[in-house]
């Protein structure tokens, strides 16, 4: 019964009210962050994951001006039901070079974290176009407009350079050969050699909306078929250390 007479005086008083909630945030606060200054890492380094290429990496940024992130997660949590719909629960190292990362918070559609690979180009291209001709229930709106809008890269490398100046490793090599890197990704009769070279064999080179010139259609279904692909779960052991 004291306690509660005495706490009733902080629910009475404003001032010594907010001087404790102050006081119970900033010790919460320390309690949390204090600790991340004394690890080397925060992130276990997973073998297998890379940079954006300048395509994926413009795709991104439409996938982030449309608002996609609004009705679909990027994070799969270590929960039965999530890993049984979605597969294995997303890592920390897959949102490291996200700036800023895509989590999410709710779920209007699916989480995309596992998304590269399970469908095809054409299906991607037809469920922007008109998502219920492939999902009659889907209440997403349609994004066949990105078809028309086509795109040269002009930018790309400047775009990289800031992703570089926040920790996201690109070279001085990827950064020069970013726009043709960023042409040769969606033309699979190129010359893309030096782009598997940079990025790794795991690069989805193809022609993703099937017309002339590269299309913001193309650069968002790169990025959509890359998610969740660069990890090989099949070897992969978490660190047991951490």
């Amino acid at each position: 019964m004291a306690i509660l007479e005495k706490h009733a005086i902080l629910e009475k008083n404003v001032t010594l009210l907010a001087i404790f909630a102050f006081l119970v945030v900033t010790i919460g606060g320390l309690v949390q962050i204090v600790p991340l200054f004394y690890l080397e890492n925060t992130i276990e380094d997973v073998e297998g994951m890379r940079p954006y290429t300048p395509l994926e990496l413009a795709g991104r940024e439409v996938y982030i001006r449309e608002g996609c992130y609004v009705c679909h997660s990027q994070m799969i949590r270590p929960m039965r039901d999530e890993v049984e719909r979605y597969g294995h629960y997303s890592l920390a190292a897959e949102s490291q070079y996200d700036h800023p990362f895509q989590w999410g918070s709710k779920r209007t559609g699916p989480d995309l974290a596992r998304l590269g690979g399970r469908y095809s180009n054409e299906w991607h291209i037809d469920h922007l176009r008109d998502p219920q001709s492939v999902v009659p229930e889907s209440v997403m709106p349609k994004y066949g407009f990105l078809e028309q809008k086509m795109i040269d890269g002009k930018y790309i490398g400047d775009l990289m350079k800031t992703n570089r100046l926040v920790g996201v490793p690109y070279t001085d090599d990827m950064i020069a050969n970013a726009q043709a890197d960023f042409t040769a990704q969606a033309d699979p009769d190129s010359d893309y050699d030096g782009l598997l070279e940079r990025y790794g064999e795991k690069v989805n080179v193809s022609n993703f909306d099937a017309q002339a010139g590269i299309s913001e259609a193309d650069a968002l279904v790169a990025y959509l078929q890359m998610l969740g692909t660069l990890v090989d779960f099949s070897t992969f052991t978490p660190d047991a250390s951490r």
